[in-house]
């Protein structure tokens, strides 16, 4: 993990992850430079190392500041862009009452390099609005936990996230923001940005086994598939759930679900790394496509008693983890299925043996 690779000032934050393998490298580019985006580039080569000219970087025209050396080693590469987050009331009228939104792009952001932790792979990027008229922000933030894995395992925390060493983790963190409304609910704006032919699907799994986050019985998953050969490239997955307390627990649980998975036909806001690795090409040469992750529990009064709200996601390259019944699991199931089996085929042997057993007081006639 190296904060600002090649710049002594903590003015801004830049934190690049690498793991590397013996005949590729992973490289997990953070930022909070503008809008906060990480971008994700894979590739075929064990030593590859990231550049950057952070003079243009910093400038109004990043283009070109960011790149992999070598170039031709870059297999895939994505982003992935924290836009906005919405507050908005669910109003007893057909149509919900939306607030004006929070702009990321234009938050002030604490330096990283203040939390970040080598050992356990971890940092946070801390912020607040550069104005903020209402003063909801006077006592609270919007944060980005990130942390980094080196081998497979789970996050003991809820909601335990199964994970790789091709993953990441991000948490997005709001605490003490004052709602502008009573059961007020917010949505955080996640939009991606993928090469040509490659396009981004929603994926539901639910699964009856919920030992690890109880209560939570769906898995969704944002991945990107190639036209060609229908592989997937990357994803971002999530339990359908975020949580109200530090410490969380069961009864913390906030609904999560996704809205509207679609092309953004928009402009994508400022985020430097973004246009600094990709180019002037976001939007034309390359597809951008936007999705709202909502968090509401009745009628808002989860956060409206805690004032905390936490949501956690993992991303990473190729599939996503899957969830397998524990064996302990299985063990229940099989009990609980193999006994009523076993009872039902002693009982059909028993009543077969009864049917054939003839009694008679009669000796057979020769």
């Amino acid at each position: 993990m190296q904060y600002n690779p090649g710049w002594n000032n903590s003015s801004v934050n830049l934190l690049h992850v690498r793991a590397a393998g013996p005949a590729d490298t992973l490289h997990y580019v953070w930022s909070s430079i503008g809008a906060p985006a990480v971008l994700l580039v894979a590739t075929a080569s064990g030593s590859s190392v990231l550049r950057i000219n952070w003079t243009q970087l910093l400038s109004p025209a990043p283009a070109g500041a960011i790149w992999i050396d070598p170039p031709s080693s870059v297999i895939y590469s994505t982003a992935v862009v924290f836009t906005k987050v919405f507050e908005y009331s669910e109003a007893k009228t057909p149509e919900e009452l939306f607030y004006p939104p929070y702009d990321l792009s234009d938050f002030s952001w604490d330096s990283v390099n203040r939390t970040l932790n080598h050992t356990a792979l971890t940092a946070e990027f801390t912020g607040v609005p550069a104005t903020d008229p209402s003063g909801s922000f006077s006592n609270g933030s919007v944060a980005f936990r990130v942390t980094a894995y080196e081998a497979s395992g789970r996050d003991s925390p809820l909601p335990s996230l199964l994970h790789t060493a091709n993953s990441s983790k991000v948490e997005f963190v709001l605490a003490g923001v004052a709602p502008r409304g009573n059961g007020s609910r917010f949505a955080l704006e996640v939009a991606t940005v993928e090469e040509t032919g490659v396009v981004q699907k929603l994926r539901s799994a639910r699964s009856i086994d919920d030992e690890y986050t109880p209560t939570i019985f769906e898995m969704l998953s944002l991945v990107a598939e190639s036209r060609n050969d229908s592989s997937t490239l990357s994803f971002l997955q999530w339990k359908a759930t975020a949580y109200g307390s530090r410490s969380p627990r069961r009864e913390d649980s906030i609904q999560c679900r996704p809205r509207g998975l679609q092309a953004a036909n928009w402009t994508l806001p400022v985020s430097s790394i973004v246009h600094a690795y990709f180019g002037e090409g976001t939007g034309s040469t390359y597809t951008v496509s936007a999705i709202n992750i909502s968090f509401g529990g009745e009628e808002g009064k989860v956060y409206q008693e805690k004032r905390y709200l936490s949501w956690s996601a993992l991303l990473g390259f190729g599939q996503p983890p899957k969830d397998t019944f524990s064996p302990l699991v299985i063990s229940i199931m099989a009990v609980a299925l193999g006994t009523p089996m076993a009872m039902l085929l002693v009982g059909s042997c028993v009543v077969l043996f009864a049917q054939r057993k003839r009694y008679s007081e009669y000796e057979p006639i020769n």
